[in-house]
């Protein structure tokens, strides 16, 4: 999941997305609560969304923490959306999202985002976490 403000850009690997509806199209995720990240959507009130492919492993990993804040862009292809929010390029879905509702659960906010715009490459492989590592489909015993 990523956002921006202004020309601040941030993002996080997340293990909670959650399909909230097919009519209108609309996903939820979790973010911590007190992250810059949900600064972000909730400022902006928007996010986009990325489900990597199976050869984006490096991604995942800078995303999620293993290189230092304002390097996690460098990996990878960005573009933008015509919201202005980050656009992954090489993943196997994208969606950018505008904020339709938002929760708070304690730790985390649950954002509702309805999709105004997606892309799909057909021909990946979706990048997955099992059994502590990446695997694509067909590596999974």
């Amino acid at each position: 999941v990523a956002a921006r403000h202004g020309d601040e850009l941030t993002g996080r690997t997340v293990t909670s997305v959650l399909s909230l509806s097919a009519s209108p199209p609309a996903v939820l995720v979790s973010i911590d609560l007190m992250s810059r990240l949900a600064d972000f959507i909730a400022r902006e009130k928007g996010f986009s969304l990325a489900l990597l492919a199976s050869d984006q492993g490096a991604i995942a990993d800078a995303f999620a923490g293993k290189v230092p804040h304002d390097e996690r862009f460098d990996s990878g292809a960005w573009g933008r959306w015509h919201s202005g929010q980050p656009l992954l390029t090489g993943a196997v879905t994208v969606f950018d999202c505008e904020v339709i509702g938002a929760m708070e659960t304690g730790s985390h906010v649950l954002f509702a985002g309805a999709i105004v715009e997606s892309g799909t490459d057909a021909g990946k492989s979706p990048l997955l976490w099992h059994r502590h590592g990446y695997h694509g489909l067909t590596t999974i015993d």
